[in-house]
C-alpha cells in the first residue's frame, strides 16, 4: 500500500510540476469570456467575463504558473487582432480561443430566425454559410498566424461551437420550426468545418465540443446546457450555460491539453 500512495503522489506531484510551468490566455468572444454562465467580473465590464467559463475552470483544475483571459463579448479576429492579441508574449505557452461566429454575424441571423418568417431565416442563414466558407477561412489564418507570431512557444488550442438543437425532439418543441433549428444546426456544423481546417493548417489543436453537447442541445428538456431566447438578457439567448461551460467546453480543452 506504501508503495503505490508513494506512486500516486508522484504522479500528483509531477501533474502539478507540469501546471506550474504553463502561462496561459484565453482569447476569444462570448462563448470564450462566459456569456451565459453568470457569476461576471465586474473588471471586464461589457467583456462580461465569467469566473465560471471554461478557461478560468480549466485555470482552477491546473493552477498554471499565470492566467489571464482577455476573451470579450461580440469579438471579431479583428478585435482579437487589435485588441487581444497583446496579452501573449514568448513566455505564453498556452493559448485558447472561439472565434468566427460574429465574423459571419451569427447572433444576428439567430435573431432573424426567432422573430421572423422560415424563408428570412433560411436566407440569413445562406448568407452567413456563404460569409463562413469565402471570408472566414482568410480571417481564421490571418488570427492563427498572428497568435504563432506572438506567442512562437504556445500550444494554441482552437475550440469550436455546439450545434444549438436537439432535432429529435424538436417536433414536440415550442418555438421554431424543424425546418430553421436544421438550417441552424448546418451553419453551426459548417462555421466548425471552417474553424477546425484553418486550425489545422495552422498546426494547432482543435477541440470539438458538439458530442460533449450532445443530450444536452435546446429542446433537451430540463437538461439543456445552452439559453434559448432569454427577454430579459438578450445577451444570454443561445449561449452555454454554467452547465455548458463545465460539461461541454471544459473537458474539450482537457482532452487536448492532456
Amino acid at each position: 500500500m506504501g508503495a503505490v500512495t508513494t506512486a500516486f503522489t508522484t504522479v500528483l506531484a509531477t501533474n502539478a510540476s507540469a501546471a506550474s510551468g504553463v502561462n496561459y490566455v484565453a482569447l476569444g468572444d462570448s462563448y470564450s469570456s462566459g456569456v451565459g454562465s453568470g457569476s461576471y467580473t465586474s473588471a471586464s465590464g461589457s467583456c462580461l467575463r465569467s469566473t465560471l467559463a471554461y478557461s478560468q475552470l480549466w485555470a482552477n483544475a491546473h493552477s498554471p504558473a499565470s492566467y489571464t483571459s482577455v476573451a470579450c463579448s461580440g469579438a471579431t479576429t479583428d478585435d482579437v487582432l487589435n485588441s487581444q492579441i497583446s496579452a501573449l508574449n514568448s513566455g505564453t505557452n498556452l493559448v485558447s480561443i472561439t472565434i468566427g461566429g460574429n465574423d459571419v454575424g451569427f447572433s444576428s441571423v439567430m435573431e432573424t430566425c426567432v422573430l421572423d418568417s422560415d424563408s428570412a431565416c433560411l436566407s440569413a442563414v445562406n448568407t452567413a454559410t456563404a460569409q463562413a466558407n469565402s471570408v472566414l477561412p482568410g480571417k481564421l489564418a490571418n488570427t492563427f498566424a498572428a497568435i504563432a507570431n506572438a506567442a512562437p512557444n504556445a500550444q494554441v488550442v482552437v475550440m469550436g461551437y455546439p450545434e444549438l438543437y436537439d432535432l429529435g425532439n424538436s417536433g414536440i418543441c415550442p418555438g421554431l420550426s424543424t425546418t430553421d433549428r436544421s438550417a441552424l444546426n448546418n451553419a453551426a456544423d459548417t462555421l466548425d468545418s471552417v474553424i477546425q481546417t484553418a486550425a489545422q493548417n495552422a498546426g494547432d489543436s482543435y477541440a470539438d465540443v458538439r458530442s460533449n453537447f450532445s443530450g444536452h442541445e435546446l429542446c433537451d428538456y430540463f437538461s439543456e446546457w445552452l439559453h434559448s431566447v432569454n427577454v430579459t438578457d438578450v445577451t444570454e439567448s443561445y449561449h452555454p450555460t454554467a452547465g455548458g461551460q463545465s460539461g461541454g467546453y471544459l473537458p474539450a480543452m482537457d482532452s487536448v491539453t492532456g
